[in-house]
């Protein structure tokens, strides 16, 4: 029995080659499908999410592997974000509001939780890199387009003044947010400046005081979460925080399989609750993205 009312029309998905004319003639479709879109849940004790993020472009970030311009192709990465979002076990989606309003007018967010990117200012190798801009998302935009949190970088790097701003705004946006009571994703590393360029220390001593500097952001921490790099000695790391916290990606790998033992690893820890992974699932060596996903998804 078909369902709707007698006369009714389906408006059909558009296609990727649809985009910009949708996007040219009628942007109001943007709004109208993100308001009429499914949210996704929120796990269940003991569960655990597998996220795909997708917002390196917006920092002028295109490599993946050694082809420094793989994410240059806005059609080739929607396509690659659609095939691992439709896996099996796949929860949600991590991006910038051009990505996340595209994969919404594809039909390819429905049921899923949803991140978006917040502070994309501070571009790689430029003067201001850790003086790290909230030019994304804000919190309000976040709410307005029924997302379940915002994403935010925080590189605390001692011997760059820039830093002391970016940890102010994070703290501001963690405030914003928890009035919401939408989650503050935090994302810190504990950096250095070499040659111009910010660099993270993945020691674990240096994790962990990056988790504690984050985790100490605000005026409350009931709504924030941690993405964190998956390094050595998990245990002792992870036992830095009480917070909820996903495994970042990270690098494409020339051992997926090592990856993937180092994130078995970790989401063995109590309070890990999943992994946010992008350019390692969305370009992995083989080009095979729906096996790299489904590989990620069973460690769940």
């Amino acid at each position: 029995m078909s369902g709707g009312s007698p006369g009714a029309t389906i408006t059909p998905r558009p296609a990727i080659a649809d985009l910009p004319q949708i996007r040219a003639h009628h942007p109001g479709r943007i709004a109208a499908s993100l308001a009429a879109r499914t949210p996704g849940q929120r796990p269940a004790a003991g569960e655990q999410l597998m996220i795909i993020a997708a917002d390196h472009p917006a920092r002028g970030s295109l490599g993946a592997g050694p082809d420094a311009m793989a994410m240059a192709d806005r059609t080739d990465l929607l396509g690659r974000c659609l095939e691992a979002l439709a896996r099996p076990g796949v929860d949600g989606f991590l991006g910038t509001a051009d990505l996340i309003e595209d994969l919404t007018l594809l039909g390819a967010l429905e049921g899923k939780l949803v991140f978006g990117s917040m502070n994309r200012g501070g571009l790689p190798g430029a003067v201001f890199e850790a003086d790290d801009r909230f030019t994304g998302y804000d919190a309000s935009g976040v709410a307005a387009a029924g997302l379940d949190g915002g994403k935010m970088l925080l590189r605390i790097a001692p011997d760059n003044a820039g830093t002391m701003h970016t940890i102010a705004a994070c703290a501001e946006a963690v405030n914003d947010l928890a009035e919401r009571e939408l989650t503050a994703m935090v994302e810190p590393f504990w950096s250095y400046t070499e040659h111009g360029r910010l660099r993270n220390d993945l020691s674990p001593d240096a994790v962990i005081r990056s988790i504690a500097v984050a985790a100490g952001l605000g005026r409350t921490s009931a709504h924030t979460w941690l993405k964190l790099p998956a390094v050595p000695e998990p245990e002792r790391v992870m036992a830095a925080t009480t917070l909820p916290s996903l495994i970042l990606g990270g690098e494409v790998s020339d051992d997926p399989d090592a990856a993937l033992a180092t994130w078995e690893a970790t989401l063995a820890c109590p309070n890990v609750m999943g992994l946010v992974v992008g350019r390692s699932l969305l370009y992995p060596p083989d080009g095979d993205v729906a096996a790299a996903v489904d590989a990620a998804v069973g460690l769940l």
